[in-house]
């Protein structure tokens, strides 16, 4: 038997996929509630405590930031929920360190800058904690990423990543689609993150367009425009391969095996700052090593590819760019369009909403109506239930460890691939080879 036999005989295929039985998933006992703490309540910190204040199986015991006005903010909405103030730890840079100390915590939920999440998902899992949420990305360098897989596995701790658009509802229909074999066997694989940012890298936190970031800057621009003046690289990649890793069963009887990326020239930052804050301005000086768009290629094991694309300083509508391609048809959501060889008319889409109506995932049709109101159209509603659930239950959070390093290491790998002149370089593989004869977890039970 050849490697590509063996991993397709051990491996489960999309079109053979089954569901795991509720009580493998189901394993541990649920505890009667779920103390957590948040480190990091800027606005994306917010949308989780939010979410979490109107749970009745969570007590949210702590929260910690350094930024008053953020403390702040996040006090106003606790005290709107009618909950009890949590402990407030602030005042460095490491008070954090005293939170994830506190007796009894049984899960930590980061959303900071970058550069702390690989120090704060490996400080969390050493003080004890298990169950770890964190905001994308997992760390900047290569290294980063396997140190937090090692102390996951050193620690038998959960850490999983919050990407959210696993979760959309279109992503999740198309998911359904392909488990069911509607797009025969999968070839081809497209997403990114395609979305003028240049607003959200130049906010003062004043009215009008903004220039500044760093110290001068509000809320994001504080630390991510920085990203974009000394680092050249798919810096976000979590929101496109994440949804289409899970189509074809990444780290669960598939993976990627080869890897590399190009960029294009840096124009867009530089244009908006003269632009909105003249020629003169000290950021129009600024040297931006961001290519305002890259462009970066997979290879599996199973022999898909998918490209993947990082656009965020130029004008452009928002878009993931998803295309899920198979022998027998496919899906792009740049169109919304769906077509299927023998059902659809030829050479003609169809529009996609009659499809994915028909496939609506069950986790939409059970949970449509809780996820109202909740952030990006409802899908941070189920990323975070599907947290909070198995860190009840202390079963394996759906996104592991695994699937986080896998997903963000394309960032340094991008980075490093330009850096070599476009270079097709060798693809880690985090799992050590588990991914041969791991099964596929995500979405299969009626739950999260």
């Amino acid at each position: 038997m050849n490697r590509r036999d063996f991993v397709r005989t051990t491996g489960v295929t999309a079109t053979a996929m089954t569901v795991m039985p509720d009580n493998q998933l189901f394993a541990g006992v649920a505890v009667e509630k779920l103390k957590i703490a948040l480190i990091g309540v800027g606005l994306r910190g917010q949308n989780h405590l939010d979410l979490l204040l109107k749970r009745a199986d969570v007590e949210v015991v702590a929260i910690c930031d350094v930024d008053a006005n953020m403390l702040d903010m996040s006090k106003k909405i606790i005290a709107k929920s009618g909950k009890k103030m949590p402990k407030i730890f602030t005042g460095h840079n490491y008070a954090w360190r005293d939170m994830v100390a506190l007796k009894g915590l049984g899960s930590v939920i980061i959303s900071t800058p970058w550069e702390w999440h690989k120090p704060m998902i490996i400080g969390s899992i050493k003080a004890g904690l298990k169950y770890v949420g964190t905001e994308v990305t997992l760390g900047i360098t290569l290294q980063d990423h396997w140190d937090v897989v090692h102390a996951a596995e050193e620690f038998d701790a959960q850490v999983m990543m919050l990407e959210n658009v696993c979760y959309r509802r279109d992503v999740l229909a198309v998911l359904n689609m392909v488990r069911q074999g509607v797009f025969g066997e999968i070839l081809h694989l497209q997403g990114g993150y395609q979305h003028d940012l240049r607003d959200v890298k130049f906010n003062d936190g004043s009215a009008g367009k903004g220039v500044e970031f760093n110290e001068k800057g509000y809320s994001e621009a504080k630390w991510r425009t920085n990203h974009s003046v000394f680092r050249n690289g798919d810096l976000y990649p979590t929101h496109g391969v994440g949804p289409i890793a899970q189509t074809i069963n990444i780290n669960r009887g598939n993976r990627f095996t080869k890897i590399n990326s190009f960029a294009t020239k840096a124009r867009g930052l530089h244009k908006f700052v003269v632009e909105h804050g003249g020629e003169n301005h000290p950021n129009a000086k600024v040297n931006f090593r961001l290519g305002d768009i890259v462009t970066t290629t997979l290879q599996c094991a199973n022999g898909e590819t998918i490209i993947l694309q990082h656009d965020t300083n130029s004008p452009r509508p928002y878009s993931l760019g998803f295309r899920v391609q198979g022998t027998n048809g496919l899906w792009m959501d740049i169109n919304n369009s769906i077509y299927i060889e023998g059902e659809s008319e030829p050479h003609k889409w169809d529009s996609a909403k009659k499809w994915l109506d028909r496939y609506d995932h069950p986790l939409w049709k059970k949970y449509g109506n809780d996820a109202q109101g909740a952030g990006h159209g409802g899908m941070d509603f189920f990323v975070l239930h599907a947290f909070v659930e198995a860190a009840k239950r202390k079963t394996e959070t759906p996104m592991d460890v695994y699937d986080a390093a896998t997903w963000s290491a394309i960032t340094p790998l991008s980075e490093q691939s330009i850096d070599l002149g476009n270079e097709t370089i060798e693809f880690p593989d985090f799992t050590g080879g588990k991914w041969m004869n791991r099964k596929p977890v995500f979405a299969l039970n009626d739950d999260y």
